[in-house]
């Protein structure tokens, strides 16, 4: 099983994010769960959504503690919040950085695999918002492979109608553009 912990802040669409990497997992006879941590989360406010993907099916129905991956939508949160509690060892951590890996690492210490993509930026030019929550799935894609790109479109166009081709533009922007390191 692959565990994921999505960071973020609210209104950035961390929870939309885990739901929409469960359905695409889901179409391709996986199994999935997509779930936030509910708590006072208001708009602006950092926020943690959850994910989990398996061949098999998933029982556990607890918070993700010890995540493979860790997706940081806003990277303002890990000043605030230590993104990287329980990541195993052997974890990867996706980024929304205009930053290199290299400068990512002095900043913030950061050991495990990066994955680092300007997604303000792809989402910025690409849907018009600075809205980061599908651009990401591209860089978690690209590090991880969890899914294939093309999985997301059923479910992107299905959450968001006409502009879900925009939707997966900038997904795809980002699968492309992502630097995997480490």
């Amino acid at each position: 099983m692959i565990e994921v912990r999505f960071h973020g802040r609210g209104g950035q669409g961390a929870v939309t994010s885990a739901e929409l990497m469960a359905l695409a997992a889901i179409s391709e006879g996986k199994y999935a769960q997509g779930f936030p941590s509910f708590g006072p989360e208001r708009r602006g406010a950092p926020v943690m959504a959850f994910l989990r993907i398996d061949q098999a099916p998933i029982k556990t129905r607890e918070k993700v503690y010890t995540p493979d991956v860790i997706v940081v939508q806003d990277p303002s949160v890990s000043e605030i919040v230590d993104v990287t509690a329980g990541l195993k060892d052997d974890g990867v951590i996706v980024i929304n950085s205009p930053r290199s890996p290299e400068e990512l690492r002095r900043k913030h210490s950061f050991k495990h695999r990066l994955a680092v993509v300007d997604a303000s930026k792809i989402a910025q030019e690409t849907l018009g918002v600075p809205i980061v929550n599908t651009t990401m799935l591209g860089a978690l894609i690209k590090a991880t492979g969890l899914i294939a790109p093309e999985s997301l479109d059923g479910p992107l166009a299905e959450r968001f109608g006409k502009i879900g081709a925009k939707n997966a533009a900038a997904m795809r922007q980002a699968f492309e553009l992502t630097t995997v390191e480490g």
